[in-house]
């Protein structure tokens, strides 16, 4: 994930965040076993841990630390690891 943040489209594109968007936050944790988390999980995590990203023009649920949740139908694609 460290090489993710630190390389390529991500790298360049995360200044822009300031501008671009009215809410953003990540959360980090060590997953426990090789599966990767389905979204409700990931959502739970960034409720329960989740940190806010400096933004310019931060929306009111983002000044009050609310996380939207995934929405059913939106999202319908699985994660899938990375192959190595």
């Amino acid at each position: 994930m460290h090489t993710f943040r630190q390389q390529g489209a991500h790298r360049v594109v995360m200044p822009k965040l300031l501008n671009w968007c009215d809410e953003a936050a990540y959360c980090h944790w060590k997953q426990e076993t090789r599966d990767l988390p389905d979204w409700a999980e990931a959502h739970r995590r960034l409720v329960q841990e989740g940190k806010l990203s400096k933004v310019y023009h931060p929306s009111p649920a983002h000044v009050a630390n609310q996380f939207a949740g995934p929405k059913p139908g939106r999202i319908e694609r699985a994660l899938k690891p990375a192959e190595r």
